[in-house]
């Protein structure tokens, strides 16, 4: 029969004392806690962490070669979720202190009652399988938030705003009401409007209409069709796009640039249902669902009289804003990324490497033309590398100088003053980098050139150390 293990996470017990390992693996095992690894020489934890899935580390404070507080301090960075529980031969209070801050769970004499060293053990566990399960938890919530994943594989994005734009979208789409997308050009809005027409399962067509600059005739033409001799050169009936989305989607896009007497038909639209061709006395219904997008500001747009109110609570059933590019930076390596890939595909060329200096300084700048400009960036960036790393020729004008051209300009200390510690220049440079990535951690950590665990461990210190 195959033993059954536990905990669900292996033990790794760290102690270069033979005779401890022995005894201490023997005594956890006497309790049940057989899910456990030994290692007698600490240079090997690193290669163990990595090949094992490991939950708790019991960790000797005292050890020849690399010292349990510099092992406490690597585990801490580099897996911030795993318990680390100190064990000492001696009973110091400074060094427990020193751990704890390190970030221990615990700290534990080992010539303490073995009662008491199970139970510190045993309250690691609980605590490590209490967050496995909130970590398995919101996994699964997570996966099932988006009940059909499959309509969002357009969207490159890692970015929780977006995400819970597709959770609003899926919790819409078998509303017949009209849908308002509201966002700056570029940021994907058409995009958007495919995925509710692909959520919402409707057999017929997405049919797509900018209406920017149509005049009044040309856009109820366009829309509602017109009748046999309704006007000259009309010498035959025309459907218009209403009735070919019919069983689908109309969306029309930049809604705001309507005129007054347009806006006045489309409103009837949606609110009677009907529409009348041009030349015709008998109304048609409408039998699909209508979608509109802008990049206006359409509040705004009434309060100057150029947009009705009433069209505009009509539109606003359901309303989506798309954050520009700016507000989600967490998503630009993922775009570059993809983007290289098609730009290397489109033009036949093999694949570039991004430098990493790239990413960090677009932080800086405002993306005016959202995923659009970035997307049209890159191609031209590829069509014009000729070695294997991306050529940063169209990006130049906007991050400015290189790196270490600007460090030389704008770092300088005064020759009559003191200079700054390493410490409080550490601080600096931290704050410094979250500002810049707008507290996204995973942003400020690769502008610092350091894991983001890392990063945290340092905010962390820094904020204990001004309390």
């Amino acid at each position: 029969m195959k033993q059954t293990l536990y905990p669900q996470f292996q033990l790794l017990l760290v102690d270069d004392e033979p005779s401890f390992l022995r005894s201490m693996s023997l005594t956890l095992e006497r309790y049940g806690l057989n899910n456990l690894i030994t290692c007698a020489d600490p240079r090997q934890v690193q290669n163990i962490m990595a090949e094992e899935t490991i939950g708790l580390v019991l960790l000797d404070l005292t050890m020849p070669v690399l010292s349990g507080q510099e092992l406490l301090t690597w585990l801490n960075e580099e897996y911030p979720d795993v318990c680390v529980i100190i064990f000492s031969g001696i009973n110091q209070v400074d060094a427990a202190v020193d751990c704890v801050k390190r970030g221990a769970f615990d700290y534990i004499v080992k010539t303490t009652d073995q009662e008491q060293i199970l139970e510190a053990i045993k309250r690691a566990i609980h605590t490590q399988e209490l967050s496995l399960e909130n970590q398995a938890l919101r996994a699964q919530l997570l996966s099932q938030d988006l009940d059909q994943a499959d309509c969002f594989t357009d969207f490159i994005t890692a970015d929780p705003k977006m995400m819970s734009t597709f959770r609003y979208l899926e919790s819409i789409s078998s509303s017949n009401q009209p849908v308002l997308i509201t966002g700056e050009s570029g940021v994907g809005k058409e995009l958007i409007a495919g995925a509710i027409h692909e959520l919402s399962g409707r057999n017929g067509p997405l049919v797509t209409v900018n209406v920017a600059g149509l005049d009044d005739n040309i856009f109820s033409d366009t829309l509602f069709g017109h009748a046999k001799g309704a006007f000259t050169g009309a010498d035959k009936v025309r459907s218009g796009l209403v009735e070919s989305a019919a069983g689908g989607t109309l969306f029309l896009d930049e809604i705001g640039d309507l005129s007054p007497t347009s806006q006045i038909k489309l409103l009837r639209l949606l609110q009677e249902g009907e529409y009348y061709p041009i030349g015709s006395d008998r109304p048609k219904r409408i039998q699909a669902r209508v979608i509109v997008a802008t990049h206006q500001d359409l509040v705004a747009q009434q309060q100057e009289g150029n947009f009705r109110k009433d069209l505009y609570y009509r539109l606003r059933t359901h309303m989506v804003r798309i954050p520009p590019l700016r507000e989600r930076l967490n998503d630009l390596p993922l775009l570059i990324d993809h983007f290289v890939r098609s730009a290397s595909e489109e033009l036949q060329r093999p694949p570039v490497s991004v430098p990493a200096m790239l990413i960090t300084q677009l932080q800086g700048y405002e993306f005016p033309g959202n995923v659009r400009e970035l997307r049209a960036l890159i191609f031209d960036a590829v069509s014009q590398s000729d070695e294997e790393e991306l050529s940063l020729k169209p990006f130049q004008s906007l991050i400015g100088p290189p790196k270490a051209e600007l460090t030389k300009q704008k770092l300088s200390f005064p020759a009559d003053e003191p200079l700054p510690t390493l410490t409080q220049l550490n601080k600096l440079l931290v704050e410094e980098a979250m500002g810049r990535a707008n507290h996204n951690q995973s942003l400020a950590a690769r502008m610092l050139g350091i894991s983001q665990p890392a990063l945290s461990k340092r905010i962390k210190n820094m904020k204990e150390e001004s309390e």
